[in-house]
């Protein structure tokens, strides 16, 4: 599917993701129709790379699909961002592996865990592996496992190793019970001594083996996490467009006076829309600049991947702070559960705990920027 094809799908499927929102909260989880509907449009696996069958698409246009979805449901828009980061870490495979896991035409969809829940131990072939791990987003969806786990005979400095794990050989425990992001089941899951081939597995710190400019290695976690502000400023888009509508038709329990009237009404959707409109301008200029670069083959500057990182994590948290405005100025209306208004509220604050948008990354863009060294890796 074409760049402007995968962007327009995104858009035909709004109303479908509006009318299943509700049912994405019961269930806690995609539904099953709809998350068909978004695999076949190829937007769980944008990341994979073009030799393995996927799209390779440029962050950028993977921004729009998500925040076009996040506007509608952030949950949903959320299970696209995770399955293409997912689909990225395909890039560290042998193109012949990704091939195999994608298959013909190529349909990769992926959950699974960076944290090291579990251990790996060597055998003849490939690996055992036993652990649990959490936060796997999409996972009722997936096909594939990404789980992340410590070499058991690693000696005193733990060895990393991700391994794929077919997604009917793993277990899933129902813990994800949380306050926001409820349709993402983000459940945990079981391994329980599963045999892996050696040949679906990789050192998670292996370079990609991918040369395009989406895989560059000073620029992974830029192009990574692209999506993940599309998730938060989409939620807060989606909150600016429902205060936008009920203003016109909603008072409130003091005063008669419709919303719109209102100047602290005014004054706050104001301001929201300049936050949301100046976080996504930076991200879209930063993150363009760094992927502008690579495309002409030029090596980014220190200076251009801190500027793009930076630009993320400020809109994931501007993201919040627009939401916090528009929740405000709805007044008791916002609180009800047939509006959107309260899920954006309670959906961006839970995105807002991801590893994208740790405020260590603040402090690192700004030692970059100083000449100096950042503490965290990826940089």
């Amino acid at each position: 599917m074409s760049e402007p094809d995968i962007v327009a799908a995104a858009i035909a499927l709004a109303p479908v993701v509006r009318a299943a929102r509700d049912d994405a909260e019961r269930l806690r989880q995609t539904p099953p129709a709809l998350a068909a509907a978004i695999g076949a449009a190829g937007i769980y696996q944008m990341y994979l790379p073009r030799s393995m069958g996927g799209p390779e698409t440029p962050p950028l246009v993977a921004f729009r699909v998500v925040e076009e979805l996040s506007r509608h449901d952030g949950s949903v828009g959320w299970c696209a961002m995770i399955a293409t980061a997912m689909s990225m870490n395909a890039a560290r495979l042998p193109v012949a592996i990704g091939r195999a896991l994608a298959g013909t035409p190529a349909d990769y969809r992926a959950a699974g865990s960076a944290r090291p829940g579990g251990k790996a131990w060597p055998v003849d072939g490939g690996y055992r592996v036993q652990g649990q791990w959490n936060f796997a987003s999409g996972i009722q969806n997936a096909r594939w496992l990404y789980a992340t786990c410590i070499m058991a005979d690693s000696g005193e400095k733990p060895v990393l190793r991700a391994l794929w794990v077919p997604r009917e050989q793993v277990s899933i425990v129902d813990t994800w019970h949380t306050v926001g992001m409820r349709g993402t089941g983000s459940q945990d899951f079981v391994v329980d001594n599963v045999f892996v081939p050696e040949a679906h597995s990789c050192l998670s710190s292996a370079p990609p083996s991918e040369t395009g400019p989406l895989y560059h290695p000073r620029s992974w976690y830029a192009f990574l996490w692209t999506p993940s502000a599309a998730n938060a400023l989409g939620i807060a888009r989606g909150a600016i467009d429902t205060l936008t509508e009920i203003a016109a038709t909603e008072a409130s329990t003091l005063s008669p006076s419709l919303l719109r009237d209102r100047p602290r009404v005014q004054e706050r959707l104001g301001e929201a829309e300049a936050i949301v409109n100046a976080a996504r301008a930076y991200v879209f200029d930063a993150v363009g600049r760094l992927w502008g670069a690579l495309s002409a083959g030029e090596e980014p500057s220190a200076a251009m991947v801190a500027q793009a990182r930076l630009a993320l994590v400020h809109a994931m948290h501007e993201s919040v702070r627009a939401v916090d405005k528009v929740f405000h100025a709805a007044g008791t209306n916002a609180i009800y559960t047939d509006l959107p208004l309260e899920r954006a509220f309670r959906d961006v604050h839970v995105a807002l705990q991801h590893g994208a948008a740790l405020p260590l990354y603040f402090e690192s863009a700004g030692k970059v920027l100083l000449g100096l060294q950042p503490n965290d890796p990826g940089w």
